[in-house]
């Protein structure tokens, strides 16, 4: 850092922030305060559904049928087992009638199908025994979850001659809530005291180590209240606390990082607080800053999905990030202006030996610094090695099959996932996966009955039933009955398709298309599980091409901001591109083919959820780029400084490489507390982003991105004069102000030419 920038009197932002450092934590700790309060119960309003494309075909055709005929859709499941009895016997078809009555006589219950009424084959284990009672709950979400609450412990257990287990989508999504919560609170206790240990061992101060949990905790507890601020107005899925948690310790830790260290290395020059924090926030600051509106812009794009699931993602992950940055940049600084020399107290690198490397008199870093230069010395090896090796890493993914999220979410033991697996095993056809299909505009008898022969005739139908409860077993579809009738004349009625594949099968898709395509004499639409899951595909792949036009657009632009060259954003996005792939080739080796499922304890459904690689893409980028601004920062000031591109890349290699690794490592055991849960789904979103972050921190940034700015040389700094001139007037730089060019200073010999020739300044070039 230069004396220039170090004695420079605070001003603007920087003098605003340490004006009255005592004023401004103590309005930081109200604020905690507040939303502490503000965001309590959180979890409770939070919303576990959210997959589904609103305004598709068949989330039209759910809500119109919730509308006519409440009872088409079950989503509480009773599997009545006998006991060793067959259903058909007197004690258990006794039993099995009165559950059935009494659940339909329930306030919350708007119909009941069962096998003892309606004597359909899919409703009766093949082997006898086993039968489902099917009943829908009416009502929101949260009038749902009540009566689950209420129902499922009045009818699980023992009820005469039968057994019960209680089911269907309703407990799932009960259930599926009340795991992520304790999970949560378990990861939470697992992060927060092994990420205080390795701030220790980071820091060395205790002191200093305590700085940056405290952003973290501040960014949590605001975020949650922003949450239960927002569902006042709109649905916000249960996953958003994950995300909230993992990027509030996770960002939070990154920012205070830099800023600590920055502000140590200041002090270390022999600054005062006050010039210190003034120097920090000037450069550190600005790279923080730079660093949360990047991880923003990449959340951001998560609006352009319909779906509230992926969209509550971009509402915490915004949050956070900005309330991280804000702790960073307001809280922080005044922290450490009261704190001064003191942010190394209770220093445990007192007690223990001094590296041989101090002893010696070396630079911290020195270890990247020689990588770095021996990365540089043989460019194309490693740039040609690294990117053959994350592309193979990734090669999995061209075998994703995409799915929805489903009962095998949930552990194996768990209540919802064993009634629908045995569903699944031991009953003719899938029928959870039942393709449901509404009939408008006053259809008559003989045309719903010519229209169902048809479907039966499709291939890959087991069975084609109405709302009366005439079934057609193979191809022979019964004309629908009187209440089909009836129910026409009133403006609708539905058909219900039973197909022989699982519902998230791509049989099961082109079997919805097949349906879709038949022709009808009234207005016919598809819905159900399979259906939902052909239409989500159909909006991501929409979508998916603006939001990532969203993220690359602006992320090129703030980088050339902080940089002012036109060839380092556009290596930027591509290298953080390539960090993601051994994620996604993961992601499908382990949780799509089921690799290591034994010890990783979930069940593998052979599909990944059609969202959660957005999800993940946009999440591991945004934090990619996060470790990217910080190297680039660097860099960048060294570059300003010396004008040596080489030694300069060596310079932001060495500053920032052991400040990565850390931050990464940190990242990563949040991010794996987070992957311990017991839902398959957040397991898979913990453990991708941990293997992404470590990727991206010990491979690309310190193996390919020292490779690649070698080879383009002086030419990673090149821009077109407009563009030179955009960034004279609106860039920011590090240890520059904004809207002006870094003076210029003598060059600082650098101890890497003398160990390296192959590190000398390049000559200048004509032109």
């Amino acid at each position: 850092m230069s004396d220039v920038n170090r004695e420079r009197p605070p001003r603007g932002w920087t003098r605003a922030m340490t004006a009255r450092p005592r004023l401004t934590l103590l309005l930081a700790l109200l604020f905690t305060a507040l939303a502490v309060v503000a965001g309590s119960g959180v979890g409770d309003r939070l919303r576990s559904g959210g997959w589904e494309a609103p305004g598709s075909e068949s989330a039209y055709a759910a809500e119109a049928l919730d509308r006519y005929f409440p009872d088409a859709q079950p989503n509480l499941i009773l599997l009545v087992d006998g006991r060793g009895a067959g259903v058909d016997s007197p004690e258990v078809a006794a039993e099995g009638r009165e559950l059935g009555r009494r659940l339909a006589a329930d306030k919350d219950v708007t119909g009941v199908t069962s096998y003892w009424t309606t004597g359909a084959p899919t409703l009766r284990a093949e082997d006898g025994r086993e039968a489902v009672i099917a009943a829908r709950i009416g009502g929101d979400d949260d009038a749902v979850a009540e009566a689950v609450e209420r129902l499922a412990p009045e009818y699980r257990g023992r009820h005469g001659a039968v057994e019960v287990e209680v089911g269907g989508m309703a407990a799932f999504r009960n259930e599926l809530q009340t795991t992520i919560q304790e999970d949560l609170a378990r990861a939470e206790l697992i992060a927060l005291p092994v990420t205080l240990l390795l701030l220790v061992m980071v820091f060395g101060s205790a002191v200093a180590a305590v700085l940056p949990l405290g952003v973290g905790i501040v960014a949590i507890l605001g975020t949650n209240a922003v949450l239960r601020g927002l569902t006042a107005f709109t649905d916000v899925s249960i996953f958003a606390q994950n995300l909230t948690t993992a990027l509030g310790l996770g960002l939070a830790i990154d920012y205070a990082l830099f800023v600590v260290r920055r502000f140590r290395e200041e002090l270390d020059t022999g600054a005062d607080p006050l010039t210190a924090v003034g120097a920090t926030l000037r450069t550190a600051g600005r790279t923080v800053l730079f660093s949360a509106l990047t991880v923003a812009a990449a959340l951001s794009a998560m609006f352009l999905f319909p779906q509230y699931f992926l969209r509550s993602f971009a509402y915490a992950g915004i949050a956070v990030v900005l309330l991280a940055a804000a702790a960073a940049l307001v809280i922080l600084p005044a922290a450490l202006l009261l704190l001064g020399p003191r942010v190394n107290s209770l220093d445990l690198r007192r007690v223990l030996p001094r590296r041989r490397s101090q002893e010696a008199g070396r630079e911290p870093g020195e270890g990247y610094a020689r990588l770095a230069r021996l990365v540089m010395r043989r460019a194309p090896l490693f740039a040609i090695g690294t990117v053959a090796g994350l592309v193979l890493l990734g090669l999995p993914f061209l075998q994703v099959q995409f799915g929805t999220a489903d009962d095998r979410q949930l552990p194996a033991t768990a209540e919802a996932h064993v009634v629908q697996q045995h569903i699944r095993d031991g009953f003719p056809g899938n029928p959870g996966g039942a393709i449901t299909v509404l009939a408008e505009g006053r259809p008559t008898a003989e045309a719903l009955g010519d229209y169902s022969s048809r479907l039966s005739a499709l291939p890959g139908v087991v069975v084609v039933d109405g709302p009366a409860g005439q079934y057609a077993q193979g191809r022979r579809t019964a004309a629908p009955g009187p209440a089909e009738a009836a129910r026409a004349t009133d403006g609708a009625a539905y058909l219900t398709v039973l197909p022989k594949a699982e519902s998230v099968d791509e049989a099961s898709q082109d079997l919805v298309g097949r349906i879709r395509a038949v022709g009808a004499p009234f207005k016919a639409s598809a819905t159900g599980t399979a259906a939902q899951l052909v239409d989500t595909k159909d909006v991501i792949a929409d979508r998916l091409p603006w939001a990532a036009a969203l993220i690359v657009a602006v992320t090129l632009l703030l980088v050339f901001l902080l940089t002012g060259s036109a060839i380092i954003p556009l290596q930027a996005v591509l290298l953080n591109a390539l960090s993601l792939t051994a994620m996604f080739g993961a992601v499908v080796w382990v949780f799509q083919d089921g690799h290591l499922s034994g010890l990783l304890d979930f069940t593998a459904t052979g599909s990944i959820e059609t969202t959660l690689p957005v999800l993940m893409f946009c999440v591991a980028f945004g934090l990619s780029m996060d470790y990217g601004v910080f190297l680039l920062s660097r860099i960048k000031e060294e570059h300003d400084r010396t004008g040596d591109h080489r030694a300069a890349v060596v310079f932001g290699v060495r500053r920032t490489g052991g400040l990565i690794t850390a931050a990464a490592v940190i990242l990563a055991v949040v991010m794996v507390a987070i992957g311990t849960s017991r839902i398959a789904n957040t397991k898979m979103l913990g453990l991708g982003i941990a293997l992404a972050v470590l990727m991206d921190a010990m491979v690309v940034r310190t193996l390919l991105v020292p490779a690649v700015m070698r080879l383009s040389g002086r030419a990673t700094w090149w821009a077109p004069r407009p563009l030179k001139a955009l960034h004279d007037r609106f860039g920011l730089s590090e240890g520059g102000d904004p809207g002006r060019a870094p003076g210029r200073e003598e060059p600082v010999p650098d101890p890497d030419r003398d160990v390296n020739p192959d590190l000398q300044p390049e000559p200048a070039r004509s032109g």
